[in-house]
């Protein structure tokens, strides 16, 4: 019973839909670029583990910060999964991400790598600072450029990478927002704390920017699907202005529509 329980709690402390939601549409965007389907299991693997060292580590390392404001929401704080646990986890799925990585191509490794150092500077401290955004920028502008080296050995176009780290930093602001009371209670002092209620406010932009790009920069007309994505995503723009408390997963479903029509003109990116 023990086991599952921490098993449990680990598949919680993993951040199961960003993780889940970045898997998939990163491995799309891979197969949409002629990726073999051995290729696509591979980039799958990578991004899987680099993601559950960064949800476990953040999880481990704000274990106390999240125990003194009593987030019932994390599983270190019910008691489903203990910090040691999810230290070890989170280094165990690091040191595996590594050869995985690499095993995409030298390039297109290390451009996830950056990926996963980037996400694990956040967690141990950038997050409290006022460059807290940068880490989200980077990391996912590097995304784009580990599908196409792995592909092709070629860089991701300019606006792939931008529109990559506007949807990070987008996603870095909606992220936190339902959060911000229990971050400045415990001494969090990242961006998004620093804009106080205008945080939420300012989170659909990079969104908007993000969406537009992917839609209309590519070669070749928007087409049918492109403003349909366009028109979807603006109703989901007015949803998280309007609702306060808007979850996280409309982010999630934001980068989801955008970066499918994306995939669906994958050769774009080739």
């Amino acid at each position: 019973m023990s086991i599952l329980r921490t098993v449990r709690g680990l598949a919680l402390a993993c951040h199961p839909g960003p993780t889940v939601a970045v898997t998939v549409l990163v491995t799309a965007l891979a197969w949409s670029t002629g990726r073999s389907p051995a290729g696509c299991l591979l980039v799958a693997a990578t991004i899987l583990t680099g993601h559950l060292s960064i949800g476990w580590s953040n999880d481990a390392i704000d274990a106390a910060r999240d125990t003194i404001v009593n987030r019932q929401d994390k599983p270190v704080v019910r008691g489903l999964v203990s910090r040691r646990t999810l230290a070890v986890g989170a280094g165990v799925m690091l040191v595996v991400t590594i050869p995985l990585s690499l095993a995409n191509g030298i390039a297109a490794g290390l451009m996830h790598l950056l990926f996963v150092a980037c996400a694990w500077a956040y967690n141990l401290g950038l997050k409290s600072t006022a460059i807290s955004w940068l880490p989200y920028a980077v990391a996912f502008g590097a995304l784009p450029s580990f599908v196409t080296l792995g592909t092709a050995d070629v860089w991701a176009p300019w606006w792939a990478t931008a529109a990559g780290a506007l949807l990070g930093i987008g996603a870095h602001l909606a992220n936190v927002v339902p959060d911000l009371d229990d971050d400045l209670a415990t001494g969090v002092r990242g961006w998004p704390q620093r804009l106080g209620p205008y945080a939420r406010l300012i989170a659909p932009l990079p969104l908007a920017a993000a969406t537009a790009l992917l839609v209309i920069a590519p070669a070749g007309a928007v087409g049918v699907i492109g403003w349909i994505a366009l028109v979807v995503v603006a109703g989901l723009l007015v949803v998280i202005v309007a609702w306060r408390n808007a979850p996280f997963l409309i982010t999630i479903a934001i980068a989801a529509v955008s970066v499918i029509s994306l995939v669906l003109r994958g050769d774009a990116l080739v």
